[in-house]
């Protein structure tokens, strides 16, 4: 694999406008680039940390959360998949679930070595789908991975698989999310997505008000399991249906094996938000 080294964080403002140009284009092509994105030196912010923590609901810590690393790992994600040789356009990508292992914790004071890349183009019964996976490594050692899964729509060729009744479970919490959520979280991790920032915008896009981001339902309800995380663990989720801003939402969870499960549901509606688990490594 082809290596692209980085020597600083790509900018976000001028990646947006890429990826826009990059939408007028036909997608198409079965091969991803053969490309990894790697970046040395790389460090965390104090006050972006605290800042990222406040928005997820994370207490102040020097011990980054399992979900914080996605924030220095975005930039590079869409410098690789607003690249020429990148099969599909950025825009109207779904961000369908996201697991990440996390080896030991990770301290506000280290130095990583950062690298992403993409992988495992597959069909799906909905279109196609992929993984863009991110590594932090200490020493050249893994230290946490990040695999998110994206979908594109069209053409789908893949097994469907059957769904039964759905059963909402009882909540143990129930979530206000804000109207605002996702113009605060946009501010903490660069991810500008019009669909996330106001009703107008996310209308053009054909969601009836603006959504809350993936990652930050992911965070807050990583957060809920402050003090109870192991060292090392995974956090695995799947996305199911947008968050509408602002709503209630209803979260629960319970023990399972060595770690437990969680769900995130409509408070009004028999209608899933989120699943995953937190399993010990």
């Amino acid at each position: 694999m082809a290596v692209k080294e980085l020597h600083e964080s790509p900018s976000l403002s001028s990646l947006y406008p890429k990826a826009l140009l990059g939408s007028l284009r036909k997608s198409g092509g079965n091969t991803l680039p053969g490309t990894e994105f790697v970046r040395e030196g790389v460090v965390v912010d104090p006050a972006h940390l605290a800042a990222y923590n406040q928005v997820c609901g994370f207490r102040l810590d020097d011990v980054l959360p399992a979900t914080y690393p996605h924030m220095l790992a975005f930039p590079l994600q869409m410098a690789l998949m607003t690249e020429r040789d990148f099969p599909f356009p950025l825009l109207g990508m779904v961000h369908v679930a996201n697991r990440i292992t996390q080896h030991r914790p990770l301290r506000l004071d280290e130095s990583f070595t950062l690298r992403v890349r993409a992988e495992e183009l597959r069909p799906h019964e909905k279109g196609k789908q992929f993984d863009v996976v991110s590594e932090l490594l200490v020493n050249d050692s893994p230290v946490w991975t990040d695999v998110s899964t994206y979908l594109r729509r069209g053409g789908g060729s893949g097994e469907k698989t059957s769904r039964g009744q759905l059963a909402q479970p009882a909540p143990t919490a129930i979530w206000h999310v804000p109207a605002d959520i996702g113009r605060r979280y946009a501010e903490v991790s660069g991810d500008r997505n019009p669909i996330h920032l106001h009703a107008i915008t996310a209308k053009a896009f054909g969601f009836p008000a603006a959504i809350a981001h993936g990652m930050w339902t992911k965070a807050h309800a990583l957060a809920a399991f402050e003090g109870r995380l192991p060292e090392a663990f995974a956090v695995d989720v799947k996305f199911k249906q947008p968050v509408l801003l602002p709503s209630k939402a209803a979260f629960t969870t319970w023990s399972e094996g060595e770690g437990w499960a969680f769900e995130l549901w409509n408070a009004r509606k028999p209608k899933p938000h989120l699943e995953g688990s937190v399993v010990a490594l």
